[in-house]
C-alpha cells in the first residue's frame, strides 16, 4: 500500500533523481567497495527531509526504536540482513542478549522490542532481555496490547567478572537498544570474548551529532563526484556552539554568531538556485534523541530573545541531562504530505542493507518544524514491498519506487558516515 504523497516536485530534485537512477551501477559498486573498507553499524535509522530542491539526512540513530512501525512485508528482508550482521561477529552464535531502554511503561517502545525479538528468533537465536534498571531484581513480565508478554531479567556478570549475561544464560552477542544517554553503566564495561553491539562509544554518553555530520560531509563529497551533483543538494550545512547555558543565558552571542554563519551560507545557495523559500536552521542538543531540546530559528536575533519556557525546553534532554553543546543545522523544509499532514521519510537499515522504513506524519506541525514530537503517527514506506524496483525509464517524479530508491541511497550515505564516525571516535582504534 503506497501512501498517497503530495510532493513539491519542483526544481533540481527531479534532476537529482534522474542522475542517481542513471548512475545506479556506479553507485552500487561504490557502496560495495566502501563496505570492503568500513564496517557498517549493526543497525541504524535515518530521518530524511525532502524539500523538492534538496534531499538530506537530518538525524542518524544508531539505537533505532520503531521497528514495530515497519510494514510486516519487510520482515523476511530484516531477517536476512540480521543473519548477515550476526555472522560477521559470531558465526556460531546461539544466544543473543538484548538490552532495551529503561522506560518499561512505554508500550509503543516495548512493541519495538517485541519486533526485534521476532526478527532475531527467525535467524535461529535464543533471545532474552536484560534490563539496566535497578528496579528489575527478578524476572518481570510486561504485557503488550496484543496480549503477548515480554520478560525482563536482571543482568549479571560471570563469576570471573569477564562476561555479561542472565541467570543460566551466557550470550555470545549483546545487542544494545539503549542509547546510553544517562552514561555508560559499569556493568557494560570491560567485557571479554563477547561482542557488544553497537560499541559503547556509539552511545550518547560519547557520541556527538557534529562528528557524524562532519563524517557525512566527507562521504557526500566523494559520492557527489560520482553522480555529478552539487553536494549541497544532499547535505545540510551545520555549525557548533559550545559552553552554552540556556538558564543563565551564557553563550547566547556565540550561538547567535553560528546561527548567522549557517543562515548566510544557506541564503547564498538559495540565491544561486533561485529558491524562494525562507531559510531557517534547527538548533538542537549535540548529543541526545527523542526530539527533545530542538527549536526552529529564522534569524540570529531569535536565540537572544528566548523566553523562560523556551530556555527550559532547550536546556534539558532525555534522562534530564543538561545541554551545553548544540549543533546548528541547516533546516530542510519537508514538502512530503500524507492526507494534508506534513510527513518525512525514515529509512531503516541493518548491516549494509535497507530493510524498510516509514513516514513520520504530524498534522500539527509545519514544513519547517521538527516532526519527532507527541502527536506524530507512522505510515509504512512503500519500499517495504520487495517487488517495488526502480524504473530507470520512468519520467522523473512519476514512479514511487524511484523516489524510495533515492531515500535508500541517501540513508546508506548516512550509514557509511556513521561507520567513519565510529572509526574516528573509537577509543581502541586497533579494533579496526
Amino acid at each position: 500500500m503506497v501512501p498517497h504523497l503530495v510532493t513539491a516536485l519542483n526544481g533540481p530534485l527531479l534532476e537529482l533523481e534522474k542522475k542517481i537512477l542513471e548512475a545506479t551501477p556506479a553507485i552500487e559498486r561504490w557502496f560495495r567497495l566502501e563496505w570492503q573498507e568500513h564496517t557498517p553499524p549493526f543497525y541504524c535509522s535515518v530521518d530524511l527531509r525532502n524539500s523538492g530542491f534538496k534531499l538530506a539526512p537530518v538525524d542518524t540513530n544508531l539505537y533505532p526504536g520503531g521497528f514495530n512501525n515497519l510494514a510486516p512485508e519487510m520482515l523476511p528482508l530484516a531477517v536476512q540482513a540480521a543473519m548477515a550482521a550476526i555472522e560477521k561477529y559470531c558465526p556460531d552464535a546461539k544466544n543473543l542478549l538484548l538490552i532495551p531502554e529503561r522506560h518499561t511503561r512505554n508500550t509503543f517502545y516495548l512493541q519495538n522490542v517485541a519486533r526485534l525479538i521476532q526478527i532475531f528468533r527467525q535467524t535461529g537465536l535464543n533471545v532474552r532481555l536484560g534490563s539496566l534498571s535497578d528496579e528489575i531484581k527478578e524476572p518481570t513480565n510486561l504485557e503488550l496490547p496484543d496480549g503477548s508478554v515480554l520478560t525482563l531479567e536482571p543482568l549479571e556478570r560471570s563469576a570471573n567478572g569477564r562476561r555479561l549475561g542472565l541467570a543460566g544464560f551466557d550470550p555470545c552477542t549483546i545487542l544494545l537498544n539503549n542509547d546510553l544517554s544517562a552514561g555508560i553503566p559499569p556493568i557494560l564495561e570491560n567485557l571479554h570474548e563477547q561482542t557488544l553491539l553497537p560499541p559503547l562509544h556509539a552511545g550518547w554518553a560519547v557520541r556527538r551529532k557534529t562528528n557524524h555530520f562532519a563524517a557525512y560531509d566527507e562521504v557526500v563529497k566523494k559520492f557527489a563526484k560520482i553522480v555529478d551533483v552539487d553536494p549541497w543538494m544532499l547535505n545540510p550545512y551545520f555549525g557548533k556552539a559550545s559552553g552554552i547555558n540556556f538558564h543563565e543565558r551564557i553563550g547566547e552571542d556565540v550561538l547567535a554568531a553560528q546561527v548567522d554563519m549557517v543562515l548566510t551560507k544557506i541564503r547564498k545557495k538559495y540565491k544561486e538556485y533561485g529558491i524562494k523559500e525562507k531559510p531557517f536552521v534547527i538548533v538542537k542538543a549535540d548529543a541526545g534523541t527523542y526530539g527533545m531540546g530542538i527549536m526552529t530559528v529564522h534569524d540570529a536575533s531569535d536565540v537572544k530573545d528566548l523566553n523562560r519556557k523556551q530556555r527550559n525546553k532547550m536546556s534539558v534532554v532525555k534522562e534530564g541531562l543538561e545541554v551545553s553543546d548544540v549543533i546548528i543545522q541547516e533546516g530542510v523544509h519537508t514538502f512530503e504530505q500524507i492526507n494534508e499532514a506534513v510527513a518525512e521519510p525514515v529509512v531503516y537499515m541493518m548491516d549494509r542493507y535497507v530493510i524498510g522504513g516509514f513516514y513520520r506524519v504530524h498534522s500539527g506541525r509545519g514544513v519547517d518544524e521538527n516532526l519527532n514530537a507527541p502527536g506524530a503517527h507512522f505510515v509504512p514506506l512503500a519500499f517495504a514491498q520487495q517487488h517495488a524496483l526502480p524504473d530507470v525509464h520512468a519520467k522523473p517524479g512519476t514512479a514511487s519506487p524511484n523516489r524510495f530508491y533515492m531515500y535508500g541511497v541517501v540513508g546508506r550515505l548516512a550509514l557509511l558516515a556513521a561507520s567513519l564516525e565510529l572509526e574516528k571516535t573509537d577509543p581502541n582504534p586497533d579494533a579496526y
